[in-house]
Order: C-alpha cells, then structure tokens, then sequence
C-alpha cells in the first residue's frame, strides 16, 4: 500500500495535469471558432470552382487537346497520396483517424501492383506511416511555422504537385484530410485531385450554377488552362483549413475528457489517502491504548 506521502504527491501531481489539460481545452476552444469560420468560409468558394469545373471540363474533355489535369495520361499506373495531417499531437484520434482512412487505399493500390508514391502534410502523420509505409513516403511537408494558414501556405505545396504531374511522376493524386463537422464529429475524406473529377453532365446541371447558361470568353480550354492548376491549390487549402478546424475540434474534446478524468482521479486518491491517513491514526491509538493497558 502506498504511503501517504505517495499518495498527497501523486494527489499533486495530477492536479498539475489537470491544470494543464483545462487551459489547453481553453486555448483549443478559442482557436477552434476562427478555424472553423475559416474553414466555412472556403467551403462555397471551393465548392463553386468544382461545379465551374464540371460544367466547363463536360464540354472539352472529349475533345483532342484536352488537358491532362482534366482526362489524366491515360494511365492509373503511379498514384499519388497525399496525406495532412497536424504537426502537433494531443489532439484525441484526428490523425489516426486519416491515416486509418489512407492505409486501406494503400494498400488496396500496393496490391493491385500500383506504384505508389506519399507525400505527407504534417509530423503526426509521417511518424504513424512510415511504420509501415516508410519506403514509399517521398516527402514531408512541415507546417509547425505557421500560426495562421493562408493560400500562400498551399500554394507551394500544389505548386510541387503540378510540376511532378507535368514530369510525368504520377497519374493520380488524392488527398486526405478530415472534413470538419462538428467538435466532437471530423470525418476522414478523400479526394481525388489530379485528374479533376468531373461528374457526368445530366438536366439539371444548369440549376447548380444558377440556372444560366454562359458563353465563355476565351473558349472552354483557355479558361481551364488557368482554373484547372489553381483547383489543386484551392483543394489543398481547403483541406488544410479543414483540418485545422478538425484538430481544434478534437483536441478540446480530448482535454475536456482528460480534465474529466483528471477530477476523478483526484476524487479516488483522495477518498485512498484519507482512508489510510484514518487506518494510520487508528492503528497508532490502538498502539498507545495496547501500551498503557500493558503498565
């Protein structure tokens, strides 16, 4: 049985934890609300460049000088995968749970004899893949510098992506992330980036951009020469904003959780040391009555 000196210091010591995990939940929930305004914000801008894309990639991507980020090489031998995740940890399950979602994919492309090729977004997801996934990792992206994401943060990462496209490095790119939803809810998501998706044209196509239809100036393939490499940018920003409200999210929830059971530790090991704090004082008034009955 421990002392109570053990005891009073380990009483101690996790108050200290519990007064770290609380002000680290406070922290978390004050950077949440502008991350997440951040992320929500990117959302309509992102999502109206993918539907621009759809109506104007439907028109040109049957047509001869089609671009390769719109139709692909015509091959799905190489894939690229990359994988964001946060450089710091403390945060629950937010990076385990993106590269519980990119280690199938993986593996699935490996056993199909696909080449595959990682390039990682962050410290927590390259130390969890490179376990197992170590030969095919390419690249590390650090971010720990950054306070405050901006598109200047992306675009030197879509930058190196396009330049490894046009040498003809890979075919496929997808991105993982973990799209925020709410504070205790972030979903793991993959999207394809390269080539860009374009979902089959069907009648109401026109009611997504707002039931007009536009004759475009210069045609459809100078317009996609331009929006198609910077749709990889604005994809890759957005998944970042999207993780950092995530991992906002999921830490506060993860300190709140340690301060709750941080309180019940404290609950226990109080209700232990006073017990044998009793227990002591009762065995040495057992002693002193047992001594003097003895004289």
């Amino acid at each position: 049985m421990a002392s109570l000196k053990d005891l009073k210091n380990r009483i101690t010591s996790v108050k200290s934890t519990q007064k770290i995990t609380k002000a680290m939940q406070m922290v978390a929930a004050s950077k949440l609300r502008r991350a997440q305004e951040a992320a929500e914000a990117a959302r309509p801008y992102a999502e109206r460049m993918e539907s621009v894309l759809a109506g104007l990639g439907a028109a040109v991507k049957d047509s001869p000088g089609a671009s390769p980020l719109l139709i692909g090489t015509g091959k799905e031998d190489v894939h690229l995968v990359i994988v964001a995740t946060s450089e710091r940890g403390l945060c629950g399950g937010f990076n385990a749970n993106i590269v519980k979602a990119a280690r199938p994919h993986i593996e699935q492309l490996i056993a199909s004899g696909k080449t595959v090729k990682i390039l990682c977004i962050g410290k927590k997801g390259y130390a969890l893949l490179r376990r197992d996934f170590g030969d095919f990792i390419i690249d590390l992206k650090d971010l720990s510098a950054v306070k405050r994401l901006s598109f200047s943060d992306a675009q030197p990462i879509a930058s190196e992506v396009l330049a490894m496209f046009e040498r003809g490095e890979f075919d496929v790119a997808s991105l993982f992330y973990a799209k925020f939803q709410s504070v205790l809810v972030q979903v793991a998501t993959n999207q394809q980036l390269i080539p860009a998706p374009i979902p089959e044209v069907s009648e109401g196509m026109g009611d997504e951009l707002g039931g007009a239809i536009y004759d475009y100036e210069p045609d459809e393939a100078a317009i996609l020469a331009d929006l198609l490499p910077r749709n990889v940018a604005v994809q890759i920003y957005r998944g970042l904003l999207e993780n950092a409200a995530s991992e906002q999210g999921s830490r506060m929830t993860a300190m709140d959780n340690a301060t709750r059971n941080a309180g019940d530790m404290i609950d226990s090991l109080s209700i232990t040391y006073n017990r044998t704090r009793q227990a002591n004082i009762t065995k040495e008034l057992i002693e002193i009555i047992s001594g003097a009955e003895a004289l």
